[in-house]
């Protein structure tokens, strides 16, 4: 009798049609590992949340099984969940120098620093976890230190590319290592997992070296301060600015809390390099003429409580911009941002600022692969199935569209959601079941505690308004003692003498008259249907009605 050969799965719990939170789940007879581990940063319908992170209900119930977790670079929405996550899971971290430095800031400020046991890793190396043997190639990115994956499993190699471009001049260190990708194709690849964020776009992405060039330019003769607002985690993006504060002769403050976070990180492990004395601390910055300063700051997504966002509303306690000041935007808003960057420098320019950003001037380059960069992978790796990731729906299904027409069999292709199990060995492959998967809401400390039902009464609110009405009631009798209260939040301004006010009132009076001794939950709901008929009959709204009763 033939043993049933046993199937390798792969699980996404994020990352797939969305943009951020990235986690992946491995798994082969006992073992299991997950690479990434990242947040998603809310809607705009997600009021007052701060954070979303992927639902790990399917790890905690197998967290026996668990051998580690590898991430493949720094970024948020890759490595921001895991202190969530180790609330629940515990199993040692791999990640290369600076993506295990960003991330120890995060667990000290989580508590947990002491508990997890952090593994450094180098491009080149491999390391085995149970049944798994995971080499980690050399990447580019817009972050140093980024790693692409090659995951050999009993039944073959997974090549995962995380987040990456082709960058044959990076800022410091070795392009991306091409031919150990072309090394494994020539071995056989049994799946490819691959970035598809910029599968829209035509061509090659640009080299980060370039916008050093066009700061430069931008930099030159100018005599008044220069912000320049950029993602924290760009450290190659930072090191240029530093490099044109340098040869103009400028000092440079940071600000931001994650700008500050992540240059101190950057500056301890050697990524940043400039001289001690060129950094000054942002409450200084008046100790020097505009000619001599550099602010590098955050705010270029026009994030609410960002540096930038405060400076442009006149709210920032150090920075107060000035006609003339020359502001740089390098970076690119993330889609849904717009409305807010747009607000911004709408902001910089009434403040008499020059502003200067992506449409002007060259001032930022993607860190995700065009097409051409994406069908040089394809050719050199050439594997037998294809699974599109990183992206929205639409950026899966070009993906895998694109893979068709190099030649990737359609039905070796597949284009997954979230909670979906691949199945496969060396022969075959087939989606087979779900398992538990979604979002948890971070709001301030709490994680998890505020689901549906809260988020559709805050949408409620936002949309319509809050009414509450108070009625004394005496106990003895049930009689009414007053008039009952109308108080309003965002429907109206309520006024006694307000004729729509004396009709609520004198609605909810006639409601208690005809139920008079029932119980206070029929009356509560009776009150709330009868004012809510009447709100929506007169002025056509539908505010959120609380009726209080209170016994006296």
């Amino acid at each position: 009798m033939v043993a049933q050969k046993k199937n390798l799965k792969i699980i996404p719990l994020g990352g797939l049609g969305e943009i951020g939170k990235n986690i992946t789940v491995f798994e082969y007879d006992e073992d299991m590992i997950i690479v990434d581990c990242g947040i998603a940063f809310p809607e705009d319908d997600m009021l007052g949340i701060d954070l979303v992170i992927p639902d790990t209900t399917y790890l905690k119930e197998n967290k026996e099984r668990l051998k580690g977790i590898i991430l493949t670079h720094g970024h948020e929405d890759h490595i921001g969940a895991v202190p969530y996550v180790l609330r629940d899971v515990m199993a040692p971290i791999f990640g290369t120098r600076l993506t295990l430095g960003l991330l120890e800031n995060k667990l000290i400020e989580h508590k947990l620093d002491s508990k997890v046991d952090l593994q450094t890793v180098q491009a080149g190396e491999t390391i085995q976890l149970g049944v798994f043997k995971v080499e980690f190639i050399r990447s580019s990115h817009s972050i140093a230190d980024t790693v692409a994956l090659a995951i050999h499993t009993p039944v073959g190699i997974i090549v995962h590319t995380a987040d990456f471009k082709i960058d044959y001049s990076p800022i410091e260190g070795k392009p991306i290592d091409l031919p150990r990708f072309a090394e494994l194709g020539s071995q056989g690849v049994l799946l490819l997992m691959c970035d598809s964020t910029n599968i829209e776009r035509e061509g090659y992405t640009m080299s980060e070296s370039t916008v050093g060039e066009s700061f430069e330019r931008i930099f030159a003769n100018v005599k008044s301060r220069i912000i320049v607002a950029t993602f924290a985690s760009n450290i190659h993006r930072v090191q240029q600015i530093i490099n044109a504060a340098i040869k103009f002769n400028r000092k440079v403050a940071v600000c931001g809390r994650s700008m500050v976070n992540v240059v101190g990180v950057a500056r301890n492990l050697g990524y940043l390099k400039a001289p001690e004395e060129i950094f000054i601390d942002i409450k200084d910055i008046n100790q020097y003429t505009p000619e001599q300063l550099m602010i590098v700051t955050t705010g270029s997504q026009g994030e609410p409580m960002s540096a930038l966002t405060r400076m442009a509303a006149s709210n920032h306690r150090q920075v107060q911009i000035m006609p003339g000041d020359l502001v740089v935007i390098s970076a690119t808003p993330i889609p849904g941002n717009e409305k807010m960057v747009s607000r911004v420098i709408n902001q910089l320019f009434e403040k008499g600022a020059k502003v200067v950003y992506e449409a002007l001037a060259d001032i930022h380059v993607s860190g995700h692969a065009c097409k051409e960069e994406l069908k040089l992978i394809h050719n050199i790796v050439r594997p037998k199935y294809f699974m599109p990731v990183h992206g929205e729906y639409r950026h899966l299904k070009q993906h895998a569209f694109f893979a068709h027409k190099m030649g990737m069999p359609i039905e070796n292709t597949f284009v997954m959601s979230i909670g979906q199990i691949l199945e496969m060995n060396s022969d075959e492959a087939k989606i087979a079941g779900k398992v538990p998967s979604g979002s948890i809401f971070v709001d301030g400390l709490g994680v998890g505690d505020v689901g549906n039902i809260v988020m559709r009464d805050r949408k409620h609110l936002s949309q319509d308004g809050l009414v509450i009405v108070i009625i004394m009631i005496e106990k003895q009798t049930g009689a009414i003692l007053s008039n009952p209260d109308i108080i309003s939040r965002g429907f109206i301004y309520v006024r006694d003498s307000d004729e729509l006010v004396q009709q609520m009132r004198q609605i909810v009076k006639n409601t208690l008259s005809k139920h008079e001794g029932k119980k206070w939950g029929v009356i509560k709901g009776t009150v709330k249907d009868e004012l809510k008929g009447f709100l929506y009959a007169k002025i056509k709204r539908n505010p959120m009605i609380l009726p209080v009763i209170i016994e006296i």
